[in-house]
């Protein structure tokens, strides 16, 4: 399955916790970005440390299907059943329980429903 992006995508983490999948164009776009910024900026360097640790190059297969990295498949907990969800310039897949867990710990709020309605949304 090709999106509008093709079947290359970068496949990677900056916490280990879930797996982001990004068209390589966006990826691409978010490497350019980063090489704006001086390179003694600390912050750049710790995201650039963890996802290229985590990172990879990888192509859908035609069913749109990819195999993760192993450092990341055990970093992130990815057996048993996980959760694709939609961002909206890459994929982000977590293990279920974890992710619910992510909910109870951090769940969405009334101030967050304000936020975003002061914003438009």
């Amino acid at each position: 399955m090709e999106s509008e992006f093709g079947s290359d995508v970068f496949i990677t983490s900056v916490r280990g916790t879930s797996v982001h999948i990004y068209p390589i164009q966006v990826w691409e776009e978010i490497e350019n970005a980063l090489a704006s910024l001086p390179k003694t900026d600390q912050v750049k360097q710790r995201f650039l440390e963890r996802t290229s640790y985590y990172g990879q190059e990888a192509t859908l297969d035609k069913q749109g299907r990819v195999v993760l990295p192993v450092i990341l498949r055990e970093s992130a907990a990815m057996s048993g059943d996980v959760v694709v969800s939609a961002r909206l310039d890459h994929l982000e897949v977590w293990n279920h329980q974890r992710l619910r867990e992510r909910f109870e710990d951090k769940p969405f709020a009334d101030d967050d429903f304000a936020y975003l309605s002061e914003r438009g949304i």
